[in-house]
């Protein structure tokens, strides 16, 4: 067991490594695409942390990370607040509007979270483009700089930072007896309450925690991409971090590591077929879903298993 953890540090150090010494080698245009997955990444790991531990299937997760850029932008616009201090601010609004959606859903599981989650997001997304007055509607809201002379290498690092940041206290919490308590939600609700956990505090936890998440990727990113829409939390977004954290693996810390670098940089790769690159992703998810059900991280898993077996 000793060894194995040794080889799989080896493996995360050696990546750490790559990933530290990437902007040395990469053209501008391969920076952006390893910013923007860093985003994914974190938006990802977020929906994972809840419905992968929980069961709680959220369809409007993309809108907390909307919240916590336009609070973000607004807070630094109009209020001339520093810039990381509306960064934080932003993430903790996100957290409290998702741990009061948590609060409304308590009783609901299933399809009925579902819509009211999908339905919560259209309802803000449909604020944010006829609140002309602050969010500027569809033309977008212009976000101050974090940086000054917007240097592309100090956003790499910076997300890049706070992703490994994210996934280390996610990993410490989900594997964790908090973590059992979580998975012990998905799998039989009542026998959990029964057993004494509190159900009830536990799925706020779990919704405050994936929003805290979401707004804080929200933020920064928004204050690299420049201009912000009310798209940021579309329906497609959303159905993106789920596709990414069900490629990879629902229910692994690791899975959105995987999943989101290799949908969205696959995507960046078929960009020159047009939109025959939506058909090429629907056909890599569908081939997943199919023979790898539990991701691409089951996928290894099971190899890795077969493999040990023969060598006995």
């Amino acid at each position: 067991m000793h060894a194995t953890q040794m080889k799989w540090g080896t493996v995360f150090g050696v990546i750490i490594l790559v990933l530290v010494l990437y902007p040395l080698v990469a053209q501008r245009y391969w920076m952006h695409v390893a910013i923007t997955t860093f985003y994914y990444v974190l938006l990802a790991v977020s929906w994972d942390a809840l419905a992968g531990y929980t069961g709680q299937f959220s369809f409007g997760h993309a809108v907390f990370a909307s919240i916590g850029a336009y609070i973000h932008a607004m807070l630094m616009a109009y209020a001339g607040v520093p810039p990381m201090i509306s960064v934080i601010l932003g993430a903790i609004f996100s957290c409290v509007v998702s741990m009061a959606i948590g609060a409304v859903c308590v009783k609901m599981s299933g399809a009925y979270l579902a819509l009211t989650t999908l339905a919560f997001s259209e309802i803000v997304r449909l604020i944010l483009i006829n609140e002309d007055q602050w969010t500027r509607g569809p033309r977008g809201l212009i976000v101050p700089p974090l940086f000054k002379g917007q240097n592309i290498y100090n956003y790499y690092y910076l997300m890049f930072i706070v992703t490994i940041l994210v996934i280390i206290v996610l990993y410490r919490i989900l594997y964790s007896p908090r973590g059992l308590i979580f998975k012990s939600l998905m799998d039989d609700e009542l026998a959990a309450s029964v057993l004494g956990v509190d159900v009830v505090k536990q799925r706020l936890y779990a919704f405050s925690l994936a929003g805290l998440i979401a707004g804080l990727a929200g933020a920064l990113y928004s204050s690299y991409i420049v201009v912000i829409t009310p798209s940021l939390g579309a329906l497609s977004e959303t159905f993106n971090a789920i596709s990414m954290s069900v490629i990879g693996g629902m229910g692994t810390v690791v899975g959105a590591l995987i999943g989101a670098p290799l949908l969205y940089v696959s995507a960046e790769i078929l960009r020159q077929y047009g939109t025959l690159r939506y058909l090429i992703q629907g056909l890599l998810v569908i081939l997943v879903v199919r023979f790898a059900p539990e991701g691409i991280v089951g996928l290894v898993k099971r190899a890795w298993e077969s493999l040990k077996g023969r060598k006995r």
